[in-house]
């Protein structure tokens, strides 16, 4: 029995292994999830034939908790540590690997990994210069094309320790184009909070790069709720944005400097522009999420924004059926009174903690 491993945030491995037990149950595919407490993934297990299917059907886009996944096609436990590129060879030129994902070979590239964990971070070292012999490893023995090529499956090699690997692969088309599905972000020296981060990384994870340029561009009308003391608006303003700041709080002198933000004094949940101009309406208010949902819902409803990026705060518990229960009673708002087809985006990102980040526009 194979399956796949899904990479997460350490300390959500429950939430994300009910996630995929929902989301696999969905597809017809009845594996069992196998975790343990903050060591940053989890492990489905399935039939190959199931693990292929799900590497096409399962949509990384469409999962919470979910960094990356890759099916497994070998799991090594016994590494040498004299020649640990020959014994990933013979696990991979094993009958019954060959026989299961014949179509699978060649991969286009290689990314060796860890879990976001402290271990993982110790290992980290290790991969990077273990990266360029495993890959001339596995082009002798035909498992990676002679050059990359972004048209075939990715290989990954999952670390764990020195001695123990996930060697599996995910699709072109249904994989985050980060290592470990971690945008390495640098954090501006100019911003006034680290939340920032928070923002940049939803532009790059909600917005395709082909559309950047016409979806987030100079010169659009942008509003921030809550926004003091300015780590979202300076996202905004250094796309060229201008923005109304919303919140009885204290701004940044240099954001109010640029002269691209209007502070506005006012209480977050009663605030509306006079004019529908707005393309981005931003929020990283720390409030009930549902309070959070139906506002920023209201806004999309009424036509006072084109797209809305906003956080919500998880709970103790049951983490991911109240998301699910927040975001499906969003749809079904958008849906009864909205005004057409809409998308609806929602992940916990790298620099989010406990909370995810949503994303809905109108189409």
């Amino acid at each position: 029995m194979t399956g796949i491993v899904a990479y997460c945030r350490p300390g959500f491995e429950n939430d994300c292994a009910a996630e995929l037990q929902d989301k696999t149950a969905a597809l017809g595919i009845y594996g069992y999830c196998q975790t343990k407490p903050q060591q940053g993934f989890v492990v489905y297990r399935c039939q190959s034939e199931e693990a292929e299917h799900l590497a096409k059907k399962l949509i990384l886009s469409e999962l919470i908790f979910t960094r990356q996944f890759i099916v497994i096609l070998a799991h090594v436990t016994d590494l040498p540590q004299e020649d640990r590129v020959s014994a990933v060879q013979v696990a991979l030129l094993d009958e019954d690997v060959q026989e299961a994902f014949a179509g699978v070979k060649p991969c286009g590239d290689i990314r060796v990994e860890t879990p976001d964990t402290n271990d993982g971070k110790e290992l980290s070292k290790f991969c990077r210069k273990f990266t360029v012999p495993l890959r001339q490893g596995l082009r002798k023995i035909e498992w990676l094309t002679a050059k990359e090529s972004d048209r075939r499956p990715t290989l990954h090699a999952f670390f764990l320790s020195n001695q123990e690997v996930y060697i599996g692969f995910s699709y072109s088309f249904n994989q985050s184009p980060w290592l470990m599905g971690i945008p390495r972000l640098r954090f501006p020296s100019d911003a006034p909070s680290r939340s920032t981060l928070k923002l940049d990384e939803a532009f790059q994870v909600f917005v395709p790069e082909h559309e950047r340029e016409e979806r987030i561009t100079s010169g659009m009308n942008a509003v921030d709720l809550g926004a003091a003391p300015g780590g979202w608006t300076y996202q905004l303003v250094r796309r060229g944005m201008m923005v109304q700041a919303v919140d009885n709080g204290p701004m940044a002198e240099s954001l109010m400097e640029t002269g691209q933000v209007k502070h506005v004094r006012e209480d977050g949940f009663k605030y509306r522009p006079k004019k529908k101009n707005v393309t981005w309406l931003v929020c990283d208010m720390v409030e009930k999420p549902a309070r959070v949902g139906e506002l920023m819902t209201s806004w999309l409803i009424d036509g006072d924004c084109k797209e809305a990026i906003f956080n919500l705060k998880l709970p103790m518990k049951r983490r991911y059926a109240a998301v699910a229960e927040y975001l499906e009673h969003i749809k079904q708002t958008l849906v009864e009174q909205g005004r057409g087809r809409f998308e609806l985006q929602a992940k916990q990102l790298y620099h989010d903690r406990e909370e995810i980040t949503v994303h809905i526009r109108w189409l």
